[in-house]
């Protein structure tokens, strides 16, 4: 087996469990907590502190995408078994990213301008939390992917 083949699967898995437990955290202790907050409440935390959440999710969220397209390509070219495991982690993992994309970047700058009236932010947040929900089931499916990978022949 090849040791560079074996070391990107493990490092997929393991970047993939670190985002997802970083998802899941937000899921069940931030999300439930900004929706108990009143609306300025709501707009004066995020304004304070949406740029340490930034800083956090983004690096994980990229790190974990790479790590697990890097572990496809090298599973495939090197023929490993379950290779197609680790193919659908990488892109389940590029469907989280691309949410983003497709509704995060506009929520949460949203959020960080108070563009959206007091009343309709229950609304918001309730739609937030879930996207948030999605991409982290998604996020579960692709690690139970990566480790899957990581079974098939692994010599670690």
């Amino acid at each position: 087996m090849n040791l560079f083949a074996e070391v990107m699967l493990f490092l997929s898995a393991a970047g993939l469990a670190l985002f997802v437990g970083a998802l899941l955290t937000e899921a069940m202790v931030l999300v439930p907590m900004w929706r108990t907050l009143q609306p300025q409440e709501f707009f004066t935390l995020h304004a304070a502190h949406a740029h340490r959440l930034y800083t956090f999710f983004a690096p994980l969220t990229v790190s974990a995408t790479v790590l697990a397209v890097g572990a496809a390509i090298t599973s495939v070219a090197t023929d490993r078994p379950l290779s197609s495991a680790s193919v659908v982690a990488a892109v389940l993992a590029l469907v989280i990213l691309s949410t983003y994309v497709l509704y995060f970047q506009r929520a949460n700058a949203s959020f960080a301008d108070a563009s959206i009236t007091h009343e309709a932010l229950p609304a918001e947040l309730a739609r937030w939390a879930s996207w948030h929900w999605f991409r982290t089931a998604i996020g579960l499916v692709a690690l139970a992917s990566a480790l899957l990978a990581l079974r098939g022949g692994t010599n670690l």
